[in-house]
């Protein structure tokens, strides 16, 4: 077989890259102005204006206009070819239709030769258990399914499988400029680990095909969607048919290490059989190019007018297989569709309105000062913040039934979000759907699922609700659900067809879109390879291009570079101290990560000022007794919060004055992948401005050394809001235990108890209130940094009414009672659901 750069070094040009591995252009810094330029996005015009420019022209560049940097890229080496075929109709469109395709095997082969994923694929199925006594299975990638298990008993002995993802979904491309749709077909390989595959920035999907987007001259709408749907069939035989042929027979393909391997090909798989018998049936009764006669009869099957649909002759391929579910329309879009709007007529706009308004802000999280109800163009990540929030607003005004439906809803999606689901979890998300069929007529009842008319419906004919009851079916068959998530494929539209459509001249869109992708593929490759030969190393997997951390693609406007604080505090701990300014500002404890700014907010504040400053009237008294605490139990102790206060107001300290800091960040790892999640920024910030009160954040606080979180849950942690974050300022020349560390004054949440558990028994969440001293004083405690384990996300218990006197700026210090919010993240989800 041959590799990735053998191929490279097959090219017509090879041999002027003996000497130049970068020609056609003059040399590395040539290469890389020429790259830049032809990933910019620059027009024509304006790149001819850059070289242009004096500065630009001293440069020894092989290239002096735009036109002569595309003749060179032209020369690059070449991946796979686009094609293109004019398609006959049986009804007349306005437009000749055009399909334009990559053969499907070649974009196979070149993924799976690809050495960016050399270390990422996975060859053989497996079974993973929970224990040695394998009584329980445990799912992951699609390998450890057992349809991976099945395909592979059905192919030749020594074969390997490749299973392929194929996503498809139309797209807007033009903006003011009519209604110019693209409607791209992706393809991938399911032998990617998932969290390559879930990369933004890994390049795993590529574009197979640009169905065609015709229209149909026919006068009912209904028939115009079955002749599209035809259409779409006819096209995915044309481009998968060199799929389905090695699927039947096999194919050597050569590996990224350049070994040959016999494949056979599966799809990721209503059962085959039963709807091409009932195709079979309506074909008996009806020709099918009596396109409404057919549809009419197709119907009675629920079937969509298709007559030959491109699996069927496809081996092992099953629609209730290959169709898995998919969370960003299944999921997120169905909560907003539905659940949403539920809670929206269950509480009135105006109400549900106010109650998110005046929730005090999460940094990092959309905050929704006008409410929800009047929101445009929801994004998936709006919808997945409503979804954090929403159980907590409607809570206690609701009706209670209402609240478990939606609840027991809410509970489904976070658990098939996992990525590592038991056969346990997936008896507790039957069980989850169970219970929201048990009180669903609650919605009806209550009259709160509405049409288009704002009317009451009276049915259950949503798609999406029926398709939840194949989920737990398809984890153990493909392995779990998020890995099947759009998220990706819908980031690829923005890359692979949005912004080449934005360089064209806005006239025949897909011609333009397949040249602009086919140069920028050539640069992308051409890189990789003069990259490889430049070092002349294959790609190592601890310094590759792919990593199993958070993505921070640049073409997201909304995400950002992860900091890896775990990585930064190893760093410094192993500094010679000289060599590093201390204390340290980041630092890691119980599987978290915590940093401080080098510098803080307020340099020097004598400890009475901080607790005028800060409200912490008994701030003195509760560092003494920290002290104390230390003295007794040594410097490694875990410190408890509440107790009596045993010092006294004006005790002695060995030192008199604080530096303070206003907010840390705070750092966790995934619960199921281990990966470093985005740092949490948590604020302690004194009144100023339009917060009268401060600003304080909540966190979990770890008070049994025993106990891990997030493993233990609540057990041997409590909940505490942070009040300050300070470094005391010993006296000159003065050697204590704490010159080297940070304190923190918290105060205490106390768990409400419930009549059968420690869980509001509607919302399954806790209730919080605050604790409070025999003397009225709420009860707070110092304790060190340290012992921060998580943060905690709180939602005022707002009641049947919410008090019209509440803002974003006091609700957190005139609320009563709160809610544990363990919808905040999937973390905290998994952590507070243990019993």
């Amino acid at each position: 077989g041959s590799t990735f750069l053998d191929k490279f070094d097959t090219d017509e040009f090879s041999s002027c890259r003996s000497s130049n591995i970068y020609y056609p252009f003059a040399s590395r810094g040539d290469w890389q102005l020429g790259s830049w330029l032809l990933r910019s996005g620059l027009s024509m015009s304006a790149m001819d204006t850059l070289l242009s420019l004096d500065l630009i022209k001293a440069l020894p560049l092989s290239f002096r206009t735009a036109n002569e940097l595309r003749k060179r890229a032209e020369l690059l080496p070449s991946g796979p070819r686009w094609k293109s075929q004019e398609i006959r109709t049986s009804h007349p469109t306005k437009r000749p239709v055009t399909l334009y395709w990559h053969d499907s095997l070649e974009l196979v082969q070149y993924l799976f030769n690809c050495p960016e994923f050399q270390d990422v694929m996975e060859f053989t199925p497996y079974r993973l258990y929970e224990s040695a006594a394998r009584l329980y299975r445990v799912y992951t990638e699609w390998m450890s399914g057992d349809n991976a298990w099945f395909m592979q008993s059905r192919i030749p002995a020594g074969a390997t499988l490749l299973g392929t993802i194929l996503s498809s979904d139309k797209t807007n491309i033009s903006v003011l400029m009519g209604d110019r749709v693209a409607h791209p077909l992706l393809i991938s390989l399911a032998n990617i680990k998932m969290a390559t595959q879930l990369k933004l920035s890994s390049h795993s999907f590529l574009l197979a095909a640009l169905l065609p987007v015709p229209k149909f001259a026919h006068k009912k709408s209904r028939i115009r969607g079955v002749l599209e749907s035809r259409l779409i069939h006819q096209c995915l035989d044309i481009v998968l048919e060199p799929l389905k042929h090695a699927a039947k027979l096999g194919v050597m393909l050569s590996d990224p290490w350049g070994h040959n391997r016999y494949y056979a090909f599966q799809h990721e798989s209503r059962t085959a059989s039963t709807t091409l018998a009932q195709l079979a049936v309506i074909a008996s009764k009806v020709d099918p190019t009596d396109i409404e006669a057919y549809f009419h009869e197709a119907q009675k099957f629920r079937l969509n007018g298709v007559h030959l649909p491109f699996w069927r002759d496809h081996a092992l391929s099953c629609p209730s297989r290959f169709f898995t579910p998919e969370m960003l329309h299944h999921g997120h879009k169905m909560s907003w569709d539905h659940d949403v709007w539920w809670c929206i007529n269950a509480l009135g706009a105006a109400e549900i309105d106010f109650r998110f308004s005046v929730l005090q802000p999460v940094t990092g999280c959309r905050q929704f000062k006008e409410g929800i109800s009047s929101l445009k163009q929801v994004t998936g990540r709006t919808q997945r913040d409503i979804q954090r929030l929403i159980i907590g607003i409607i809570a206690g005004s609701a009706p209670r039934e209402v609240v478990i439906a939606i609840r027991a809803l809410m509970d489904f999606r976070y658990r098939v979000q996992a990525h590592r689901i038991t056969e346990t979890d997936i008896e507790l998300i039957k069980s989850a759907l169970q219970e929201f069929h048990s009180y669903k007529h609650s919605i009806l009842d209550n009259g709160l699922r509405h049409g288009s008319a704002n009317k009451p419906i009276d049915n259950w004919y949503v798609p999406k609700l029926e398709l939840m009851q194949n989920v737990a079916p398809s984890i153990s068959r493909v392995g779990v659900t998020i890995q099947w998530s759009a998220d990706v494929t819908e980031h690829a539209h923005i890359v692979q067809i949005k912004d080449p459509a934005r360089r064209s001249n806005n006239n025949n869109y897909d011609p333009q879109i397949c040249r602009q992708l086919d140069r920028l593929e050539k640069c992308r490759n051409f890189e990789l390879a003069a990259a490889l030969k430049d070092s002349e190393l294959q790609p190592d997997p601890l310094t590759g291009s792919i990593d199993d951390e958070p993505d921070d693609d640049g073409n997201d406007p909304s995400a950002r570079p992860v900091t890896d604080y775990f990585a930064h505090s190893l760093r410094l701990s192993s500094s010679a101290p000289d060599t590093i300014p201390l204390p340290r500002r980041s630092f890691s404890t119980g599987g978290v990560a915590i940093n401080l700014a080098y510098g803080p907010n307020i340099r020097r504040l004598s400890i009475d000022d901080t607790a005028k400053l800060f409200s912490l009237s008994d701030l003195r008294a509760a560092i003494a007794d920290f002290l104390a605490h230390e003295r007794t139990h040594g410097v490694d102790a875990v410190h408890a919060i509440g107790g009596p206060r045993r010092a006294a107001g004006n005790a002695e300290l060995p030192f008199e004055h604080l530096q303070v800091w206003f907010k840390l960040r705070l750092q966790t790892r995934d619960v199921h992948t281990n990966c470093i999640m985005p740092a949490q920024t948590v604020l302690a910030s004194p009144p100023e401005g339009n917060w009268p009160y401060g600003r304080y954040d909540s966190v979990v606080v770890n008070t049994n050394g025993t106990k891990v979180w997030p493993t233990s849950g609540l057990q041997g942690h409590s909940v505490a809001q942070l009040r300050l974050i300070m470094r005391p300022i010993g006296r000159p020349h003065e050697q204590w235990s704490w010159a080297d560390r940070f304190l923190t004054y918290v105060q205490h949440f106390d768990i409400v108890p419930q009549a059968t558990s420690y869980r509001e028994p509607t919302t399954q969440m806790h209730v919080l209130k605050r604790a409070i001293r025999s003397g009225g004083q709420r009860l707070g405690d110092v304790i060190p940094v340290s012992q921060i384990r998580s943060y905690a996300n709180l939602i005022p218990r707002f009641g049947q009414h919410a008090d019209p006197r509440l803002t974003t700026f006091n609700s957190y210090e005139h609320s009563c009672e709160f809610f544990l919010n363990k919808y905040f993240d999937k973390n905290t989800y998994y952590s507070l659901s243990l019993l």
